[in-house]
């Protein structure tokens, strides 16, 4: 019984960890090839650049796995019977939430940049994106993608 319990608690952690791990995978990352892939381009000129300091990829991982692990051997401790199993689940997810939390206070930060381009229409937008020295205020650009992939390249 216990060694069922502590397994049951060790796969739930490894599946959340394995499903939060998909999140953010739309199309192609910065550098990657497309394939099959249609992106919408404007143009037009940078009006203002503003440093800003970007987070790291972070994504449930190694922390919330040995959270989860942790938190399933000590809840593991408390309680008898059904009340067992339920403080080893309740200790695995609490563990795994704490270990990701902690994980991802020490995400490594990395310059960038906050763009504000204004488009050959008339209206302004604003593009964050890893730092590029290339750029200046009043270089011509295009801008590539929408929303969160949308990319400040220079003409």
């Amino acid at each position: 019984m216990r060694i069922t319990s502590t397994a049951i608690a060790l796969l739930l952690a490894a599946l959340l960890a394995a499903c939060a791990s998909a999140i953010g995978k739309g199309g192609p990352a910065l550098g990657e090839e497309p394939v099959n892939y249609e992106e919408s381009v404007r143009y037009g000129v940078i009006t203002r650049i503003e440093p800003v300091s970007l987070e790291g990829d972070h994504q449930l991982g190694l922390g919330a796995v040995l959270g989860a692990a942790a938190g399933g051997i000590i809840g593991h401790q408390f309680g008898g019977g059904s009340g067992r199993d339920v403080a080893t689940v309740i200790g695995a997810v609490g563990g795994g939430l704490a270990g990701n939390a902690i994980q991802n206070r020490y995400v490594d930060r990395r310059p960038g940049q906050h763009i504000f381009v204004r488009l050959n229409n008339g209206v302004t937008i604003a593009v964050t994106e890893p730092a590029d020295p290339a750029l200046r205020v009043g270089d011509r650009v295009r801008v590539q993608g929408r929303g969160m992939d949308a990319r400040v390249v220079r003409v």
